[in-house]
C-alpha cells in the first residue's frame, strides 16, 4: 500500500476496494470486476497489507471469489466479488438514468481551489466538481445530499475499468452539501457494479443521499463515459464524519 491515496490518514475506502479487485482479478484470471461487496473491518494507510484470495466458483462467464486484507494479525477488509472477461449482453435495455449537465472537465471546478487542506487522496485523482456543489467547502452548503464532477488521474493514465472501482468513492460526500460539515467519513460497507466499459476519457459522476439515521447514511452512485454510457453503479453504507 503506498501514501497519497488518504482521506485524513487513513486509506480511501475506493483506493482499498481497488486493491481488493485487483487481487481478485489476479485470481479468477479474468480481467473485468463485474460485482464486487466490500465490508471495512478498520482503517489503515501506508502499511504493509497481505491480500489472501480464494476461488469459491468457476463458471462459463464469471468467476468468484473471496478476498481477506490484513495489516499483521488485523483484518482491514473483507470482500466477495465476481470478475469476468465481458459484460453480458441482451435482447432488452432498459434506464432510467441520465447523465447529469455538467460544464465539460476542464470547465469545472478543480477540487484543489474549493478548500484547503485536501485529502491525500486528490494528489493522485484530479476530482473536478460542478460549480453548483462546491458551496460544502466555504460553509454555503446548497442544502440538498448531491454532488456531481469529473474524476480523471492526475498521471494522465487512462480510466479503466479498474479505476471505476476507485472513482466510486472519489468525490466529496454527498451529505456535505445538506449539513456543510466536512470531515473523514468512515465506509461501513461498500457495493459496486460494472455496467460498462469506460473509454479512457474522464468519467462523469454523481452521488446522492437519501436518508441520514442513527448515525449513519447511504450514498448511491453511478459514473458514466463523457458520451453519456453508463458503466459504473456503487451504493454504501457510512458513519456520519468525525
Amino acid at each position: 500500500m503506498h501514501d497519497g491515496w488518504d482521506i485524513g490518514g487513513n486509506a480511501n475506502g475506493g483506493y482499498l476496494l481497488a486493491l481488493v479487485a485487483s487481487a481478485m482479478r489476479e485470481a479468477t484470471g479474468r480481467p473485468l470486476p463485474v460485482a464486487l461487496s466490500c465490508h471495512y473491518l478498520g482503517p489503515v494507510n501506508d502499511a504493509d497489507v497481505t491480500i489472501d484470495t480464494t476461488v469459491m466458483k468457476t463458471g462459463k462467464a464469471f468467476t468468484t471469489a473471496l478476498a481477506t486484507m490484513r495489516h499483521g494479525d488485523r483484518v482491514i477488509v473483507t470482500a466477495l466479488g465476481t470478475c469476468g472477461d465481458a459484460l453480458v449482453t441482451g435482447a432488452v435495455e432498459h434506464t432510467t438514468l441520465v447523465m447529469p449537465e455538467m460544464p465539460g472537465f476542464d470547465k469545472a471546478v478543480p477540487r484543489g481551489s474549493t478548500s484547503a487542506g485536501l485529502p491525500g487522496l486528490m494528489n493522485n485523482v484530479d476530482v473536478r466538481l460542478h460549480p453548483d456543489d462546491t458551496g460544502f467547502a466555504t460553509g454555503k452548503p446548497k442544502g440538498e445530499a448531491h454532488v456531481r464532477g469529473w474524476c480523471a488521474f492526475r498521471d494522465e493514465r487512462p480510466v479503466d475499468a479498474l479505476a471505476l472501482t476507485l472513482f466510486c468513492d472519489a468525490l466529496p460526500p454527498a451529505m456535505f452539501n445538506l449539513s456543510g460539515a466536512p470531515g473523514w467519513v468512515p465506509t461501513v460497507q461498500l457495493s459496486f457494479y460494472l455496467r460498462g466499459i469506460p473509454d479512457g476519457a474522464p468519467v462523469c459522476a454523481e452521488f446522492t443521499t437519501r436518508e441520514l439515521h442513527n448515525g449513519m447514511f447511504e450514498e448511491d452512485g453511478s459514473i458514466w463515459n463523457a458520451s453519456g454510457e453508463l458503466v459504473a453503479q456503487s451504493r454504501q453504507l457510512a458513519l456520519l464524519p468525525r
